[in-house]
């Protein structure tokens, strides 16, 4: 008797599939915009909160921050350049990179979006949080100020200027470069994804659109689901079918 082991199986990523996730996500975000947009009295004592909480622990430096190293215009339109083009484009490019060469690697990143995005959707309902942009802290926003590019990638009818807190923009390239760091090969690609959250945080803080208080809720949000579903992936026993991703045999 000959006794063979079969390869576990990777699903193919279904375009039809990830489209209608990410619609599904999308009416979900313009639900809570809706909720939220004239929400400007709340936001704004959110954010006298926030600036008092960080005041307390030590880190409300975001003003020193901005006029210390994004005060030169070319620093901050470098920091700019990371805001705009550092988040979706490097977001879907890697997704579909990732679709093609790493199925594992890409269920696991687009279930930690999804999970982290949804749990960002609670807060911004619960919490809403006008930005150091908007919170009357004599901060510059550099971002609409220096570029049109941001507005083209994201209109302001798709913008929910008081979801601050926590900074997706931060945990999510995280999630990406954490991905990038599983699935690469090559230095320079890893040091790519090392680089890329380090440099969006301290983007989202000198352009003033998130405190660091953000930055460090949206890390520590997004980086919680990716290790919980990568030791969800490891215990799975054999014959277990994933949330949309491996299917072992």
């Amino acid at each position: 008797m000959t006794i063979t082991w079969e390869k576990p199986a990777l699903r193919r990523v279904g375009l039809g599939r990830q489209v209608a996730i990410v619609t599904a996500a999308v009416a979900a975000y313009f639900g809570v915009r809706g909720a939220t947009e004239a929400a400007t009295d709340r936001a704004l004592a959110n954010a006298a909160t926030v600036v008092d909480f960080e005041r307390s622990v030590g880190l409300f430096h975001e003003p020193w921050l901005q006029s210390t190293f994004a005060g030169t215009p070319a620093v901050a339109t470098f920091f700019n350049w990371i805001y705009i083009w550092g988040h979706w484009p490097v977001i879907v490019a890697t997704l579909i990179w990732l679709a093609r060469t790493n199925p594992e690697i890409y269920y696991r990143t687009r279930n930690a979006m999804l999970v982290s995005g949804g749990i960002g959707l609670v807060i911004f309902t619960l919490f809403p949080l006008a930005p150091p942009r908007l919170a009357e802290l004599g901060l510059v926003d550099t971002v609409t100020q220096s570029s049109d590019a941001y507005r083209v990638l994201q209109p302001t009818m798709f913008t929910n200027q008081y979801a601050a807190m926590p900074s997706l923009h931060v945990g999510w390239d995280l999630l990406i470069g954490l991905a990038i760091l599983a699935a690469a090969r090559g230095p320079l690609l890893r040091a790519f994804g090392a680089a890329m959250p380090v440099l969006m945080a301290t983007a989202v803080v000198l352009t003033a659109n998130h405190y660091i208080i953000d930055a460090i809720a949206g890390a520590t949000l997004t980086a919680t689901c990716w290790f919980v579903l990568r030791a969800r992936e490891r215990q799975a026993p054999r014959g277990y079918a994933g949330w949309d991703g491996l299917t072992v045999r």
